[in-house]
């Protein structure tokens, strides 16, 4: 979906969201990322093997405007772990 938004000439933001609960999956990570702007994908990356979460995954924004709301939070928590959040 990214590389479909990028040829229209729409500029894709993406974040590297580390720390993340092993309970969390590709819905949650999109659910608590809404809230500051359209998220374009979320996902959690999992093992092969095990098929757990690596405890990391990515976020992608249409907007610039939702990175700097996120930056602007001080703390992410998401069930209950201090979330690890940098621009990829």
């Amino acid at each position: 979906m990214a590389t479909a938004v990028a040829k229209v000439g729409k500029s894709v933001h993406r974040i590297f969201v580390g720390n993340l609960p092993w309970t969390v999956g590709h819905q949650e990570l999109r659910g608590y990322f809404k809230e500051f702007g359209r998220v374009l994908s979320a996902n959690v990356i999992f093992d092969k093997k095990t098929g757990c979460s690596k405890g990391y995954g990515f976020v992608s924004f249409n907007s610039l405007t939702a990175l700097e709301k996120i930056e602007n939070e001080q703390k992410h928590i998401l069930e209950g772990h201090h979330l690890n959040i940098q621009k990829s």
